[in-house]
């Protein structure tokens, strides 16, 4: 860890005026139905400001009514409670919308749905969520695993404090088409093995993350196993287990 860490101090000194950071979240949805695990990569326009032509996660920043969307399951117990770690003003309500935001924003960026399609539409509270109503896609957060937090580094134009959700990919319930394209926020998806993201010229934070769920996948994808949280303290990064 001690290389993550240099990585990240390296990349975090600034000289920007100070701004606080915005609650987010990302998702990684993973295919382990191989003989190598999987995961799914966006790459940005050329044209965005923010990390142009870069291969990511999908997410974004928690919005309001994430906290008011109906799951067909809640949050395991000990994801909510590493989720709520370290937070202000922590509430289940808060915790679900870490999981829900980083759902929500998967479907704006991908056209994928995650959760569990039925006959019965979940009552939507607005917003991007009118089409889970529609297709009657029902959010499901039991199985979505917490695998790594970490806060910008002071110094940035934009600042976020993300925690990063992993999922399966057997956990797709819809896809709308005509999401990805030469004018979208992604322009391509890629499905590729984990050992094999080096090659993309990763954001340093997206290849620690991936790192962590690598280690995560040998240990069993359990909800028991501890959380990293990437901060700056004292001007250097630290990795904290929650």
């Amino acid at each position: 860890m001690n290389d993550q860490l240099a990585r990240l101090t390296a990349q975090g000194k600034g000289e920007l005026p100070n701004v606080s950071p915005k609650d987010a979240a990302s998702l990684i949805i993973i295919d382990r139905s191989g003989p190598e695990a999987k995961v799914l990569l966006g790459r940005r326009h050329e044209g965005h400001k923010f990390m142009p032509g870069k291969f990511v996660f999908p997410g974004g920043r928690v919005e309001s009514l994430d906290r008011l969307m109906p799951a067909a399951s809640e949050l395991d117990a000990r994801t909510e409670a590493r989720l709520l770690a370290r937070s202000g003003r922590p509430s289940s309500g808060k915790a679900r919308a870490f999981a829900l935001a980083a759902v929500r924003e998967t479907f704006e960026e991908t056209g994928l749905m995650l959760g569990v399609k039925d006959g019965q539409a979940p009552k939507s509270p607005g917003g991007l969520w009118t089409a889970f109503a529609q297709e009657h896609v029902h959010p499901d957060l039991a199985p979505m695993h917490f695998v790594a937090r970490a806060i910008t580094p002071p110094g940035r134009p934009k600042r976020f404090d993300t925690r990063f959700f992993a999922v399966d990919a057997e956990a797709v319930a819809h896809r709308a088409d005509g999401v990805i394209g030469p004018d979208a926020e992604l322009v391509e998806l890629v499905w590729i093995p984990i050992a094999e993201t080096k090659r993309l010229g990763l954001l340093t934070i997206t290849t620690v993350v991936l790192e962590e769920l690598e280690a995560r996948v040998v240990a069993g994808m359990s909800h028991d196993l501890p959380v990293p949280f990437y901060r700056m303290l004292n001007r250097r990064f630290v990795r904290e287990m929650l």
